[in-house]
């Protein structure tokens, strides 16, 4: 299980120009979302390439493009987001080549499918993940949960926020800092106690 070691420096310079997208950030999602999709990936590079010796640099090139994106903004949806990354990247290299073999054509075309279907296991896996991020919303402090939901979930900015919540801009910015500090915290905790 390889991690990218080519992007450190690029992420670096990336995140100083960034200053919320810290590479210690982005390195953490990674681990965190990324990481435990490896098989997921796998599988799909399997089954859409069909070249078996190019797998291992798929693999790589895909965590490389993903860590570089999301220097520049983290995905919410890491399955979706890496195995369409995966899915360009099979299709840049399809273009690359001169003679496009009819079954690649063929398999092009049912990728997106696969992109789509979580399958049995990914949706026990996705309603897990829900009941442990609900429990950490219900776990924050009332004001900092409302702040939490209306800019989170809801999608309002830091002035609609204020004006609903009869607050200042800044504390619903300290609301929305601490909250999801403390949401990481405990889904991260309680991610890494699951482990064995």
């Amino acid at each position: 299980m390889g991690k990218p070691t080519g992007t450190g420096h690029e992420g670096s310079e990336r995140s100083r120009s960034e200053p919320h997208m810290t590479a210690p950030d982005v390195e953490t999602w990674f681990i965190r979302e990324i990481l435990p999709l490896e098989s997921i990936l796998m599988q799909f590079l399997r089954h859409n390439w069909h070249e078996k010796s190019d797998i291992e640099d798929f693999r790589q090139e895909v965590y490389v493009r993903v860590c570089e994106a999301a220097h520049r903004e983290i995905p919410t949806a890491a399955r979706s987001f890496m195995l369409t990354t995966a899915r360009n990247l099979i299709v840049d290299r399809v273009r690359l080549r001169q003679v496009v073999p009819i079954d690649v054509v063929a398999d092009l075309e049912s990728l997106d499918t696969a992109i789509e279907d979580p399958g049995p296991e990914l949706t026990v896996l996705a309603r897990d993940e829900l009941r442990r991020l609900q429990t950490a919303l219900d776990r924050l402090p009332s004001r900092c949960r409302e702040a939490v939901v209306l800019g989170r979930i809801d999608g309002l900015t830091g002035r609609e926020i204020a004006g609903r919540m009869g607050i200042s801009e800044k504390t619903v910015s300290m609301h929305l800092r601490n909250g999801m500090s403390a949401m990481a915290d405990a889904l991260y905790s309680e991610a890494a106690g699951m482990k064995p």
